[in-house]
């Protein structure tokens, strides 16, 4: 896959803020073990807006919404699948993760019941693990290791943000911007910066143009750096809605 340039200044401004995230901080290390990873994941793709409730029942008011498509990008949203259920009338649901920040502080990512209808099934076999304290990044396609790299992870004062997250959008960075060439945009949140640089202080991986670091230490406001082949290469490869288990 090519990662898509940004289209639009609202994007490009989205994309700056996401960078400024990741700046520059101190750090340390350690390491742990990992559990199995299943060989693939469901997906549903967005091909309409979806209303996301806290149960399978259209009786319920939804508590939020989600486009088809992402800000930075124009990409189709793509969300990992948790579960599915029919209601009494037969009727779809899917429980899904979420795109965007949980409502309060420190909140576990968000999920949601959505209508099967206007989506398109997909399945992924890839699968994005960063292991945050022996500061790796592993890669896995149907259920086995394809490659680890070291990496820089956030600092113990903006630490990267542990739990199970996704891809939302892979972005294409121009030589100047921080980060270059590549971003993995998350729907992690920091859980430490609210709002940073005019952004909602989304996680990402990403590159180390203009930014630089040691690989294998603890020093950015929560981003994941890889160096430029290692994330020229995972680019090539991950499509939004790619599961990414940080821990």
């Amino acid at each position: 896959m090519t990662a898509r340039a940004l289209p639009c200044t609202a994007g490009r401004r989205a994309l700056a803020a996401l960078a400024a995230s990741c700046l520059l901080v101190p750090a340390g290390a350690h390491a742990a073990d990992s559990p199995p990873i299943a060989p693939q994941q469901q997906l549903v793709a967005l091909l309409g807006v979806h209303g996301f409730r806290t149960a399978p029942q259209l009786d319920l008011e939804p508590v939020g919404y989600v486009g088809p498509r992402r800000p930075i990008t124009g990409a189709r949203t793509t969300l990992p699948v948790l579960d599915h259920t029919r209601d009494a009338q037969g009727r779809t649901w899917l429980r899904v993760r979420l795109p965007g920040r949980a409502l309060g502080r420190k909140r576990p990512p968000r999920t949601g019941w959505i209508s099967a209808t206007h989506a398109e099934s997909v399945v992924t076999a890839w699968h994005i693990v960063v292991d945050v304290d022996a500061r790796r990044v592993v890669i896995y396609r149907g259920g086995k290791r394809r490659r680890s790299y070291r990496v820089i992870v956030g600092s113990p004062s903006t630490p990267t943000p542990r739990g199970e997250y996704f891809v939302e959008e892979n972005v294409r960075l121009s030589k100047a911007l921080v980060g270059a060439p590549f971003a993995l945009a998350l729907s992690a949140r920091s859980n430490v910066l609210q709002e940073f640089a005019g952004g909602p202080g989304q996680i990402a991986l990403h590159g180390m143009g203009n930014i630089g670091g040691r690989l294998g230490t603890a020093a950015s406001h929560g981003c994941v750096r890889l160096d430029r082949k290692a994330i020229t290469w995972l680019a090539a490869q991950i499509r939004p809605g790619v599961p990414v288990t940080i821990r």
